[in-house]
C-alpha cells in the first residue's frame, strides 16, 4: 500500500493540470481571478470560451455519427449488440471521447454488474492512473482508481479510497488499509485508455495562451468603450465651488478657472486617444490562430456557406479531417482491447478470439449531397461490385443489411415473374406439363 501511495502522490502532481483544462472547457477562466481594479475604474471581465466551441464542434464533426461495429459471426454481432445496448453506447462513447479531447486522454472502465452483465463506465484522468514497466513493450502493472470522500471541507478533502486494479485481483481500499479482494474475471486488467494523441495533448491545451489573450483584449476593448461613455467634462475659465470639486471622481468632471470672461470659458469632454482598430486587428488576428492552431474549423464563418461542392467544403474541413483520423486510429486500436476484455468471458461469447474480426467503422457528420452520391455511384455501376456501390451512398446505414433486402427482393420479384408466365407455385416450380391422358383434341 506505501508504494500505491506514492504513485498517488505522484499522480496528484498532474491535477492542476487536467483542473485547468477542465475549467477551460466550463467557462471558468484565468481572466475572472485577475485581481481587481479600483472602483471608479472599469473593469470587465470577458472571456470566450473558444475551448468548448473548439471540442464541441470536433466532436459533432468527427463523432456525431455512432461508431459502426460489426462481426461475420452473426451470432457475436448480436452479443456485441447486446452489449453496447446495455452500455447505452451511443453516449458512452461520446462523453469518453469528449474527455480524451479535454484532457488528452480518458479511462473507461469495465465491470460485472450483479446481473453479470458486462458494464463500462467513463473516468477523467484525474481519477484513475496505471504504473506501467520500464522494458520495450510498455507492459502495464496495475491500475488506480482512487478519490476522496467529500466533507464539504476545503482544508480537508477527506479520507481517500478506491481500487487497485491487477490481472487476477481487484482490491478495494479505504484510508490506509486494504479490503478483501476479490476476483478479476477477466484475466485482463479492466481499464481501457482513450488517447487524443501519444503525448496525451488536449484538442485546445496549445492555443489556451491565445484565448486567454483574447479574452484579456476584449476586456480591455469594453473598458475601453465604458472609459469613453463616462469621459470627464472639463470646465476651464469658471471657477465651480467645493461641492462641486469633491464630485470631481464621481461626476468626472474637470474644472481649471482663472478668467470670468464668458468668451474664454471652455466646457468639453475628455476623452483618451482610440485604439480601436489595433485592437479589432489583434482580435481577428487571435481569434484565425487560435482556430487555425487547433486544427478545427471555425464552421460559422461565412466562408463556410459559400461552399459550393463537396470537393470545396472536404478543403475547408481538411485539417479538422486529418486531426479525426489520427485519432481514429488511437480509438480503434483502444476499441479492440476493449472488446478482447468482452469476449475473455464464456458467459458473453463462446470464442475468446472473436475480438480480432470486430470491424469498426466511422463516419465524419457531414452535409450530404445525395443526387452527387446517386451520380458517382451510377457511374461507377458495372465497374466495381454492388457492396462498394452502396458504400457510396450516406443514405444507406448498413451495406450487409441492404444487400441482404435487395436479395430477398430480387427473389420475391423471380417469383412473382415465374408465377404471371407459367401459372407456376411458388419457388419457381412450373405445372406446364399436363397430366397423363390429357393429349390435345385431334384436328
Amino acid at each position: 500500500m506505501e508504494l500505491v501511495n506514492e504513485y498517488i502522490r505522484k499522480h496528484e502532481e498532474r491535477l492542476p493540470r487536467y483542473n485547468y483544462l477542465e475549467n477551460l472547457y466550463k467557462g471558468f477562466h484565468d481572466v475572472y481571478k485577475q485581481p481587481e481594479k479600483e472602483d471608479w475604474k472599469p473593469d470587465n471581465r470577458l472571456a470566450v470560451n473558444f475551448p468548448r466551441y473548439i471540442t464541441e464542434t470536433f466532436m459533432g464533426y468527427a463523432y456525431g455519427i455512432p461508431i459502426k461495429k460489426s462481426h461475420p459471426d452473426d451470432s457475436i454481432s448480436e452479443a456485441i449488440a447486446e452489449f453496447e445496448a446495455n452500455n447505452e453506447i451511443t453516449d458512452h462513447e461520446y462523453e469518453l471521447f469528449k474527455k480524451a479531447c479535454i484532457y488528452g486522454h480518458a479511462w473507461e472502465y469495465l465491470y460485472q454488474d450483479e446481473e453479470r452483465y458486462t458494464k463500462m463506465t467513463v473516468l477523467s484522468p484525474k481519477e484513475m492512473f496505471v504504473v506501467y514497466d520500464d522494458t520495450v513493450k510498455n507492459r502495464a502493472l496495475f491500475a488506480v482508481r482512487y478519490g476522496y470522500h467529500d466533507l464539504n471541507n476545503a482544508d480537508y478533502p477527506g479520507e481517500k479510497y478506491g481500487e487497485i486494479l491487477t490481472r487476477t485481483d481487484t482490491i478495494p481500499f479505504e484510508g490506509s488499509g486494504k479490503g478483501q479482494p476479490y476476483d478479476n474475471p477477466y484475466g485482463y486488467i479492466p481499464c481501457v485508455e482513450y488517447r487524443l494523441n501519444d503525448e496525451r495533448i488536449g484538442i485546445f491545451e496549445e492555443v489556451t495562451g491565445l484565448v486567454e489573450t483574447y479574452n484579456h483584449t476584449i476586456g480591455e476593448k469594453a473598458n475601453d468603450v465604458d472609459a469613453f461613455a463616462e469621459a470627464y467634462l472639463a470646465i476651464l475659465g469658471s471657477e465651480v465651488d467645493e461641492d462641486g470639486v469633491r464630485r470631481i471622481r464621481d461626476d468626472r468632471v474637470i474644472n481649471v478657472w482663472g478668467t470670468d470672461d464668458a468668451k474664454e470659458i471652455i466646457v468639453q469632454f475628455l476623452s483618451k486617444p482610440t485604439a480601436d482598430g489595433t485592437q479589432e486587428n489583434l482580435l481577428n488576428r487571435l481569434e484565425n490562430l487560435i482556430y487555425q492552431t487547433s486544427m478545427v474549423a471555425n464552421i460559422s464563418d461565412e466562408s463556410f456557406g459559400n461552399a459550393s461542392s463537396g470537393v470545396a467544403l472536404a478543403y475547408k474541413l481538411q485539417a479538422m479531417s486529418n486531426l479525426a483520423l489520427g485519432f481514429d486510429r488511437k480509438i480503434e486500436k483502444s476499441l479492440r482491447k476493449r472488446y478482447k476484455i468482452f469476449c475473455s468471458l464464456q458467459t458473453n461469447v463462446p470464442n475468446r478470439d472473436a475480438w480480432r474480426d470486430v470491424s469498426i467503422t466511422t463516419s465524419r457528420n457531414l452535409p450530404k449531397n445525395v443526387l452527387e452520391e446517386a451520380q458517382t455511384a451510377q457511374a461507377l455501376s458495372g465497374i466495381v461490385s454492388q457492396e462498394t456501390l452502396l458504400k457510396v451512398l450516406s443514405i444507406v446505414d448498413n451495406v450487409n443489411d441492404e444487400l441482404d433486402r435487395i436479395a430477398e427482393e430480387n427473389t420475391e420479384s423471380r417469383d412473382v415473374v415465374m408465377e404471371q408466365m407459367f401459372g407456376g407455385a411458388a419457388g419457381g416450380q412450373s405445372d406446364v406439363l399436363e397430366e397423363s391422358g390429357d393429349g390435345a383434341e385431334e384436328a
